[in-house]
């Protein structure tokens, strides 16, 4: 990957200054680089990784579920998809090699709207043979970013 974006895939909000400084490239060449990116849709959108564990009152429920599903005729597994990723649910939505043929990152309030989604929405679409659902009881790292940090030297040292 090109080391413009590679920058920005670290930080999004770093500064054309420290791209420049970085690069060795013009500021003027980042900007033109970077707006080419964003027209071409390479840059698809600027994110910043939030731990919601610790906002006060946001604490919804992840779950990853690996669906089976039955891909119709002429189009493959892409309509099925983009049927399924477009239930405000559906965090991401990934095409798999293997046993499952979709995976998804799904979001909800509490485990019930998880499962009402599953049950209501998601399982009784006719391509769908079935899912298995697992429910993410913490997150350690999201997009590279540790989530969880230690504190050093904790517990008192052992002496003899």
């Amino acid at each position: 990957m090109e080391d413009i974006l590679e920058l920005l895939e670290q930080n999004a909000r770093i500064s054309l200054e420290d791209l420049a400084r970085l690069t060795g490239k013009p500021k003027k060449d980042i900007e033109k680089a970077i707006k080419g990116y964003e027209k071409k849709g390479v840059i698809v959108k600027y994110k910043a990784v939030i731990d919601k564990n610790k906002i006060v009152g946001e604490k919804g429920v992840f779950a990853i579920i690996e669906v089976q599903v039955m891909p119709q005729k002429d189009v493959g597994f892409d309509a099925v998809a983009e049927r399924v990723y477009k239930f405000p649910e559906v965090r991401s939505c990934y095409l798999l090699s293997g046993t499952y043929d979709l995976l998804l990152i799904v979001e909800g309030k509490d485990i019930n709207t998880v499962a009402n989604f599953v049950s209501e929405k998601l399982a009784p679409l006719s391509s769908v043979k079935g899912t298995t659902t697992h429910f993410m009881l913490k997150k350690y790292k999201e997009d590279g970013v540790v989530l969880i940090k230690r504190d050093k030297n904790k517990r008192l040292a052992i002496t003899y």
